[in-house]
């Protein structure tokens, strides 16, 4: 089961590559914005307390908070635009976000775009379901 997740977690790590092109990381707090509350689904509170929104957390509780091998996969955009060691930016995208899986948010965050499937898809929205 493991190497299915990881398997897994590499090919959505690759779509994210490929579809990032001119695209931003623009971290989590960002999506928070339409993404939570009983009407949404909890769906950034339920993430928030998740292992993924910690996993920046457990490198740094083993002082690995600056080995590339482990940020690859506990940070978000990692070496593709996204996250870097030092930046001043790095703090928001620090853990597997939203954007991990569903690619940088920059072009499509926008509410007339995320209202639209094929628009947000066209603007580098990721649906993990269908990659």
């Amino acid at each position: 089961m493991k190497k299915v997740i990881l398997v897994l977690v590499c090919v959505i790590t690759a779509f994210s590559l490929v579809y990032a092109g001119s695209f931003q990381y623009i971290g989590a707090s960002k999506c928070k914005m339409c993404h939570k509350g009983e009407k949404k689904g909890m769906v950034f509170e339920k993430w928030e307390q998740s292992a993924h929104a910690k996993a920046f957390e457990s490198l740094k509780a083993k002082g690995e908070d600056k080995n590339p091998k482990c940020l690859e996969c506990h940070v978000t955009g990692f070496n593709a635009g996204g996250y870097k060691v030092g930046d001043a930016n790095a703090a928001s995208l620090e853990g597997v976000q939203c954007e991990a899986c569903h690619g940088p948010g920059s072009a499509y965050k926008s509410l007339s775009i995320m209202k639209d499937k094929k628009m947000a898809m066209e603007n580098g929205l990721i649906d993990p379901n269908e990659a």
